[in-house]
């Protein structure tokens, strides 16, 4: 009797399902002595945090394209899930992405539509293909459709992050490595913020409102659109998280507070004497 062949999107989702487990179950480190309690011992510095990420999973099979989603939300990488073409450029329309996961087999308007319309509209995404057809024929096909990265099924969970990771990286905009604002200087690309020369920690989701804060430079970006580009299209529009979010970041930067609340309107970044609602912060009297 021959044995029955289950499909590449089976494999992969099971395997990403026991990667997943896996990750649970590794203990967090306990105990680590606080920095700079042994003797003359530097304190040790944290690696920057990866660059905040949001990606559209385009993929018609729902157990694989959940497992994905779980699997990124474990790398802290916001992700949206959509089963057709059709709704992969819906989503596109209002939404912007660093990448897309897309899988050629969509059904509606087919993945290789969809790749062609994001380079025929000049959306700045990267496309990272996903298929279960590994000839080199199908592979030449798709980079010639615009995909940036090819990834056949199935596949580990870990390279299907670092792909990720490594398109993120690749600018495409041309934005400047450095951006200066205000007396604050972020580097989107060593995820470092330094304010008057003073390096500033800051956590994912805070990096992550800093840097469309300061991309507007001084203009007034709603809470919603920090909401979009912050969060994925599943957080509560009436959720609290950018006010508290805010509320962190003006005690990281320290005083006086350089990021200033027009009401009704959002949130601006500024001098604490030029700020256009005329609030400023506890040391800027």
């Amino acid at each position: 009797m021959v044995p029955h062949s289950e499909p590449a999107s089976v494999v992969a989702a099971r395997q990403l399902a026991v990667e997943a487990r896996e990750r649970r179950r590794v203990p967090a480190r306990r105990g680590r002595p606080r920095p700079g309690t042994r003797g003359d011992t530097p304190p040790i510095r944290r690696a920057p945090y990866p660059r905040p990420m949001r990606v559209l999973i385009a993929e018609d099979e729902p157990y694989l394209a959940d497992a994905v989603r779980d699997g990124l939300r474990l790398e802290a990488i916001a992700s949206d899930v959509v089963h057709d073409g059709d709704s992969a450029l819906e989503n596109l329309a209002v939404n912007s992405y660093d990448v897309v996961v897309l899988d050629r087999d969509l059904p509606g308007t087919s993945g290789d539509e969809v790749a062609r319309r994001i380079v025929a509209d000049g959306r700045p995404c990267r496309i990272l293909m996903l298929t279960a057809a590994d000839r080199l024929e199908e592979k030449v096909a798709g980079f010639e459709l615009g995909a940036d990265d090819y990834l056949t099924k199935p596949f580990a969970m870990r390279e299907l992050v670092v792909r990720l990771r490594a398109l993120g990286r690749r600018p495409v905009d041309g934005a400047p490595p450095v951006v200066e604002f205000a007396g604050l200087a972020l580097d989107p690309f060593r995820r470092e913020v330094y304010r008057d020369g003073r390096y500033v920690g800051l956590t994912r989701k805070q990096f992550a409102v800093l840097e469309v804060l300061m991309a507007a430079r001084g203009g007034v970006v709603s809470a919603e659109s920090l909401l979009e580009r912050a969060w994925d299209e599943n957080a509560d529009p009436f959720t609290n998280a950018v006010r508290i979010t805010i509320s962190s970041l003006r005690k990281r930067l320290g005083d006086p507070w350089l990021i200033h609340t027009v009401p009704g309107t959002g949130y601006r970044v500024g001098g604490p004497a030029t700020g256009a609602d005329g609030t400023r912060g506890p040391g800027s009297r």
